[in-house]
């Protein structure tokens, strides 16, 4: 499974979401959208919005997620 988190620094809602992937070990890649440009780009064109947690598991694209939405797809993924 390939999953890609887009975060900004200090949103609230990203920090639940890469706590909840930590604490529960599933592997992730962080993208940091204020801290690199080319992902606040990529983010935008992927999920055709600005908002963030958003990611990405396989290919499908989730904009403007949070904990239950990631949990959700996880869970009907097989992965929790």
């Amino acid at each position: 499974m390939s999953l890609v988190v887009y975060i900004k620094t200090g949103c609230p809602w990203c920090t639940d979401v890469t706590d909840f992937l930590h604490t529960n070990n599933i592997p992730f890649e962080e993208r940091n959208v204020f801290e690199h440009p080319e992902y606040f780009t990529e983010m935008q064109q992927k999920s055709g919005q600005t908002k963030a947690p958003t990611f990405e598991i396989d290919g499908e694209v989730y904009g403007d997620s949070d904990v239950d939405e990631i949990k959700r797809v996880l869970t009907e993924k097989g992965v929790l």
